[in-house]
């Protein structure tokens, strides 16, 4: 049974390299940090839900809203599988009840806070703005791009933030939750130019605060697709509590 359905449209990554030790203290026991060319990778993702289901029961009211996270790249092994996985430091939605019921039945890092977006969309160009607010100011990430749908090329750097196909989250020291997000490979829109604003130490911390003062090392924007969250999750425990 799926937990989550929803269509995920214009996801936006804006990719950080940053210092290993930075993430150690958000990494799930039994992961290890994925590397891309040695560098570590946060992302700070903007995107719209649309037409979301809990437990296969539309919710009309809240069912469409704008997520922003920071999230971070892991595998997990398993026997000779390797399963490449997020963490997310922090997912905002607007919606206080949806954000209750993925807390409560999953144990995640939602916060509520007010959102808004600006799409614009004609035959040929994109313009995306997600907004978010904190202490009443406005941040914001917005790009504009291309409406030509391009397939992720193997082995490169967008294959590597997008192809991740398993959530991870750190319960405490000594349990980790597992769970397996189901989406097509995704098709990606040119990116030819972007805006970030982010208060990245009053929304994430202060161990992110260093990313308000440089530029991300790259900004990728998704078409999307309907996606899918198991209701079945694996807790993995290790050691004496």
């Amino acid at each position: 049974m799926n937990f989550l359905e929803a269509q995920w449209e214009n996801i936006v990554m804006a990719n950080y390299a940053v210092p290993v030790d930075v993430l150690l203290p958000y990494l799930p026991n039994g992961c290890e940090l994925d590397l891309h060319k040695g560098e570590a990778y946060v992302s700070l993702v903007g995107f719209i839900f649309k037409k979301t289901k809990l437990f296969k029961i539309p919710i009309p009211l809240l069912g469409t809203f704008e997520e922003i996270n920071l999230r971070f790249y892991v595998i997990r092994k398993e026997g000779g599988l390797v399963k490449r996985g997020v963490v997310f430091i922090n997912e905002t939605i607007p919606y206080r009840a949806v954000a209750w019921v993925a807390n409560k039945l999953y144990k995640e890092h939602y916060t509520t806070i007010p959102t808004k977006n600006r799409i614009s969309i004609n035959t040929t160009h994109k313009k995306i703005e997600y907004m978010w607010q904190i202490n009443s100011v406005w941040n914001s990430i917005y790009i504009e791009s291309s409406t030509d749908k391009d397939e992720m090329q193997t082995n490169s750097f967008e294959e590597f933030i997008f192809e991740h196909y398993y959530g991870y989250t750190k319960i405490d020291n000594f349990k980790t939750e597992e769970y397996k997000v189901n989406h097509p490979r995704w098709k990606v829109n040119k990116v030819t130019n972007y805006k970030i604003n982010c208060d990245f130490d009053k929304m994430y911390g202060n161990h992110f605060s260093f990313l308000k003062t440089v530029n991300p090392n790259s900004v990728f924007l998704a078409e999307g697709s309907a996606v899918s969250v198991k209701w079945k999750r694996t807790r993995i425990k290790f050691g004496v509590e």
